[in-house]
């Protein structure tokens, strides 16, 4: 408890509340662009999406997707699915072994995450 509160207290709450409303993928891997994609693919896999809707709603400017987007395609990580008028949207490739791997990782982080999370609690309560 009092090693969280000294970590916390320097902290700004404006940063409080970014850690703890970030993943637990973006906490490990950081906040770059295709990280953010990749996080925003794998928290939303039910649906597809437009290259304007990937940049928006993972937070990064659609110029800054354009640069490693094909990448992303030529990899598998993701798959077109259909084309509305000019836009094509992609949806996260469920079948590609890469993709299931890093989602077996982001449940692996976030249980440990979890896990550590519920410890420190436990830790509080007890003190």
């Amino acid at each position: 408890m009092e090693e969280t509160k000294k970590i916390l207290k320097k902290f700004s709450s404006d940063q409080k509340s970014e850690i703890f409303d970030k993943s637990s993928f973006r906490v490990v891997f950081g906040d770059s662009p295709i990280v953010k994609v990749i996080d925003f693919f794998i928290d939303n896999r039910e649906f597809d999406y437009s290259l304007t809707d990937i940049a928006k709603n993972a937070d990064i400017g659609w110029s800054t997707l354009h640069q490693f987007w094909n990448n992303i395609v030529k990899l598998g990580i993701v798959t077109k699915t259909r084309k509305i008028g000019r836009a094509e949207l992609y949806k996260l490739n469920l079948n590609s072994p890469l993709v299931k791997k890093l989602i077996d990782l982001d449940m692996d982080i976030s249980k440990k995450l979890m896990k550590e999370e519920i410890n420190k609690e436990k830790l509080i309560i007890h003190s």
